[in-house]
């Protein structure tokens, strides 16, 4: 058998491993998801629905908001959820496992490259994200009196939940790799909060000009993109942001937090 031969053979034979290695890995994760799923819909959806409660049913019966409010309301807190979930899926867990539990080495055991062990967390961060925001679909039509969605926009919805919460998933990757564990707590809320409300989740980005201050910070917020690209191709009536730029930004959020935390993850995996 020639080298040529035994070459091509070899590297087929490592893709496979590799990713039956990944795919155990994140077989594991989810499967200790599912063992702990009613604690993790209380967490994904507590603030969600209390959000969506008081802004889309209470202040709406007052009269304090415009009927037409849930409309706009509902596709930011998807956004919302499918970004936050995904940011505290990789993050906690990744202080703690460097820290005190050291289960990363764990997984660095496996016959993985560090790289992958790092993807691996972002992609399970971001399932997590993806199943928070699909969970609050349900609720959303539950809790508020009119919702009506263009169907049509079904497709470019569900790639913007994938980009919005593989994003998320690469920011936890930075925080939990350059925090350290005394104070994450400080980094949670100093950063969680801003997020919260500078995302355009409960107001139209486009319709904010004239607080142009603000309207900058938001644009640095990339969870502005996956709301403003969900009210796009869910409710088009409302104001937003074209599509392309949405995608454009979410595109370069996976890519630049992902170098950024790629990088942080194997400087902290081999200290």
């Amino acid at each position: 058998m020639s080298a040529a031969t035994i070459t091509t053979t070899t590297r087929p034979s490592r893709r496979t491993s590799t990713t039956r290695a990944f795919l155990g890995v994140l077989g594991r994760d989810i499967a200790v998801t599912g063992k702990e799923f009613g604690s993790f819909l209380s967490q994904v959806i507590v603030q969600p629905f209390f959000l969506l409660f008081v802004f889309g049913k209470v202040l709406s019966e007052l009269g304090y908001i415009a009927p037409g409010y849930a409309q706009l309301l509902l596709p930011g807190l998807l956004a919302l959820n499918a970004f936050l979930v995904a940011v505290q899926a990789v993050a906690l867990p990744l202080v703690i496992d460097f820290s005190y539990t050291k289960e990363i080495e764990d997984r660095l055991l496996a016959p993985l490259s560090t790289r992958m062990v790092a993807v691996e967390k972002v992609v399970f961060g971001a399932l997590r994200g993806l199943l928070g925001s699909l969970v609050m679909i349900p609720v959303g039509y539950l809790v508020l009196d009119k919702v009506s969605w263009d169907l049509a926009g079904l497709p470019q919805s569900a790639l913007l939940l994938v980009l919005g919460a593989l994003a998320g998933g690469a920011s936890g990757l930075v925080i939990g790799t350059l925090v350290s564990p005394r104070r994450i707590n400080i980094v949670f809320a100093v950063v969680i909060t801003p997020l919260l409300f500078t995302g355009s989740t409960q107001f139209p980005f486009l319709q904010i000009g004239s607080l142009r201050w603000f309207q900058v910070i938001c644009a640095l917020n990339p969870i502005t993109y996956v709301s403003e690209g969900l009210r796009g191709a869910l409710t088009p009536q409302i104001p937003h942001l074209p599509a392309w730029v949405c995608f454009a930004a979410l595109v370069v959020a996976c890519v630049l937090f992902g170098a950024v935390g790629i990088q942080g993850f194997v400087r902290r995996a081999l200290d």
